[in-house]
C-alpha cells in the first residue's frame, strides 16, 4: 500500500494502514528534531504524538534552561567538570561534548528559524533558555509539517511491529478522536509499517500530576522492552520536585528565594529547594509544610513576574500572595522525566540493542552526560534537541539501507501485557486500580528517595505480584486500552527500577541508599536491565579516565 494510503472496514471496526520510512513515536523536542532530520534526509516520515504534537508532553507548558555553552575551551570545561561528581562520575567526556557541540548548532539554527531568544543589555541573544517553550514547539510542528512530516495527534502508539528476524518494522496503535460510533465506544486503530522507528516518548512520572506529564507513562520503555531492549541507570529515576500542594506547576527555580515553615510559623531549619530537599520530604513524612518567596527583594519580584507566568499564576487565582503569605508545598515525583534512567542506546547514533530501533529525549538514558544525578531541564533540553537529530538521521539511513522492500516484509504485534488477552485465564484487571496500585509504591518518599534495603524488597514484592495479575488477565475493552498500556507500562517501569536500586549497593547521584550511605568506588559502573516476566539487572563497566576522576575526588 502505497504512503499514507487509508482504508476502512466494515461498520464495526475502522483502520488506517499507512507505510513510511521512518516512523518517529512522540511529539516533544526530541521527537520533532528527530522527525526534522529524517526528513531532511530525503526520506517519508510519520510522526504519532499520544497527544497533540507541539502541546503535550513537559516542555511545551514549562519552559526549560538548556546547556547551551560557545565553543570556549575554558568555557566547556567548566561546564563538564561541574557535573561529573554530582552524576557520580557516570557521565562521559565525548558525549558531554557531542551534545554540546550539536546543542550550540540547533539552537542557533532555532534563532534563524526565528524562535524568540531574549536579548540582554547589549542586544546580545541569551540562548541559555527556552521559557517561550509555547512558541519553541509551536516552531518545531510547524517546521516538521513544511518538511512533509504526517502527524498523527492523539493517536497513541500501543505496540511495536517486527519481522521474522526480529526487526523493528513499525507500530501499532489507536486515534482517540476518530471512528466513534454514537455510543462513543469505537476507535479507530491505526498501523504504521516503517523502515527504522525513533522512539521519543519521553520519561515516566507516574501520573503524578507534575506539570506536562500526564502524557509520560514510560509506554515508550514497555514497547522497547518488549522487543528486547535493555534499560540503563534505571535507579537514577526518583527525582522530586517542588510544588504548591494545590498547583501542578513543578518550577524549582523560584523556591531559590523561599523560606520554608512548620504549619505554627517557624522556620525549617536547613531546608532548601537545592540542598535541604530531603529536609522537606522528611518533614511532609509527618506533617504539612509551607513555604514564602519573602527572600526576593522588589525588584526581583518584579522581575518574576515578566518570566515563568504560569508559575504565579495558580496563586492569582487562589487569591494568595506567594511573596508575603505562606502556602503549603509538596514534593511530586518526576520519575524518569527529570531522572536518567532509560532506554540503553548503544553508540553515537542512538540506536538501541535492537535492530532498527532508535531512542531520543527522556525516553533514552541520559547517564552519557549527567551520569546519575538529575538532568533537570537544561541538560535534559540539550540532550533531547542532540538525540533527537541523530537518531532521525540514523534511521533514515537505516530505512534507506533497506530499500523499498522493506515494508513489504512480514510484521507482527509485539504487545501483549494490556493488549492481548490470555485465554487460559478469567480474570480481568482494573487499569485505573493498578496505577493506583503502582503509585501506592513509587510516590513515598521513605521507599523512593529515602531507600533501604527492607523497603525496596518489600516494594518490588509487591510490585512482581502485581505484574503476575495483570500478565494473566484477560483483555481490556476497546476504551481501555490506552490506561491498561500505561497502567503496564507503569508496573515494568517501576520493576526495573527497585530492582536495579537493590542491585546498586551504594549511594551514587541521586541514588541514596541508607543502608550504604557512601559511593563505593568499587561500584563504578553502569547498571543495566530489561526483561518483562523476569527482571534481569547486570553491571556495565566503564571508562578508567572517569575512574580516575572519582578516585581523585575521593
Amino acid at each position: 500500500m502505497s504512503a499514507y494510503q487509508s482504508e476502512s472496514g466494515n461498520n464495526t471496526t475502522s483502520q488506517l494502514n499507512l507505510e513510511t520510512d521512518v516512523l518517529v513515536i512522540g511529539g516533544g523536542p526530541s521527537a520533532t528534531w528527530a522527525a526534522w532530520n529524517a526528513a531532511a534526509q530525503g526520506v517519508r516520515v510519520v510522526l504519532v504524538d499520544k497527544g497533540y504534537c507541539g502541546t503535550s508532553g513537559a516542555t511545551a507548558p514549562s519552559g526549560t534552561g538548556v546547556w547551551y555553552v560557545p565553543p570556549d575551551p575554558e568555557q566547556r570545561e567548566a561546564a563538564m567538570a561541574s557535573r561529573e561528581a554530582l552524576g557520580g562520575f557516570l557521565s562521559e567526556r565525548p558525549w558531554m561534548e557531542r551534545v554540546l557541540d550539536q546543542t550550540y548548532t540547533n539552537l542557533n539554527k532555532l534563532s534563524d528559524w526565528g524562535y524568540p531568544f531574549p536579548v540582554d543589555d547589549e542586544g546580545r541573544p541569551h540562548r541559555r533558555s527556552l521559557q517561550q517553550a509555547h512558541d519553541y514547539m509551536r516552531l518545531m510542528r510547524k517546521k516538521i509539517t513544511r518538511a512533509g512530516v504526517k502527524i498523527l495527534d492523539h493517536s497513541p502508539a500501543l505496540e511495536l511491529l517486527v519481522d521474522t528476524e526480529g526487526v523493528v518494522a513499525g507500530a501499532k496503535g489507536i486515534c482517540r478522536q476518530t471512528g466513534e460510533s454514537p455510543a462513543g465506544t469505537l476507535r479507530e486503530r491505526w498501523t504504521v509499517k516503517a523502515g527504522a522507528v525513533v522512539i521519543a516518548t519521553g520519561g515516566c512520572a507516574f501520573l503524578s500530576k507534575a506539570l506536562g506529564c500526564n502524557v509520560l507513562t514510560g509506554d515508550g520503555y514497555l514497547m522497547a522492552a518488549e522487543a528486547g531492549a535493555e534499560m540503563s541507570g534505571m535507579e537514577f529515576s526518583n527525582a522530586y520536585a517542588l510544588s504548591p500542594a494545590f498547583s501542578s506547576v513543578t518550577k524549582g527555580a523560584y523556591y531559590r528565594w523561599a523560606t520554608f515553615y512548620y504549619q505554627d510559623g517557624t522556620e525549617i531549619e536547613g531546608a532548601g529547594s537545592q540542598k535541604g530537599r530531603s529536609i522537606i520530604a522528611r518533614t511532609l513524612l509527618t506533617q504539612p509544610v509551607y513555604a514564602c518567596l519573602d527572600k526576593a527583594t522588589p525588584e526581583i519580584q518584579a522581575m518574576l513576574r515578566t518570566v515563568q507566568h504560569n508559575f504565579l499564576l495558580p496563586f492569582d487565582r487562589m487569591g494568595i500572595d506567594p511573596f508575603t503569605q505562606h502556602f503549603p508545598v509538596t514534593l511530586r515525583l518526576e520519575g524518569t522525566v527529570r531522572g536518567t534512567g532509560g532506554i540503553r542506546i548503544t553508540d553515537y547514533t542512538c540506536a538501541s540493542t535492537v535492530p532498527g530501533l532508535y531512542a531520543a529525549g527522556d525516553a533514552a538514558t541520559r547517564e552519557l552526560i549527567c551520569g546519575g544525578f538529575t538532568g533537570g531541564g537544561s541538560h535534559n533540553a540539550a540532550w533531547a534537541t542532540s538525540s533527537g537529530y541523530w537518531a532521525g538521521e540514523a534511521a533514515a539511513n537505516y530505512a534507506r539501507q533497506l530499500g523499498t522492500q522493506a515494508n513489504q516484509r512480514t510484521v507482527r504485534g509485539l504487545g501483549e501485557v494490556g493488549v492481548s488477552a490470555n485465554n487460559a485465564s478469567s480474570s480481568s484487571f482494573a487499569p485505573s486500580e493498578v496505577i493506583r496500585a503502582v503509585q501506592a509504591e513509587v510516590f513515598p518518599y521513605d521507599r523512593n528517595l529515602f531507600r533501604t534495603e527492607q523497603g525496596l524488597t518489600e516494594s518490588l514484592g509487591r510490585l512482581n505480584h502485581l505484574w503476575k495479575e495483570i500478565r494473566n488477565s484477560q483483555g481490556v475493552s476497546e476504551n481501555q486500552a490506552v490506561q491498561a498500556r500505561e497502567a503496564t507500562a507503569m508496573v515494568a517501569t517501576a520493576r526495573w527500577m527497585y530492582s536495579s536500586a537493590l542491585e546498586r549497593k551504594e549511594s551514587r547521584g541521586m541514588h541514596k541508599h541508607l543502608d550504604y550511605p557512601e559511593q563505593d568506588p568499587n561500584q563504578y559502573h553502569r547498571l543495566l536491565s530489561g526483561g518483562l516476566d523476569r527482571v534481569w539487572v547486570k553491571p556495565q563497566k566503564l571508562e578508567t579516565s572517569a575512574k580516575e576522576r572519582e578516585l581523585v575526588a575521593l
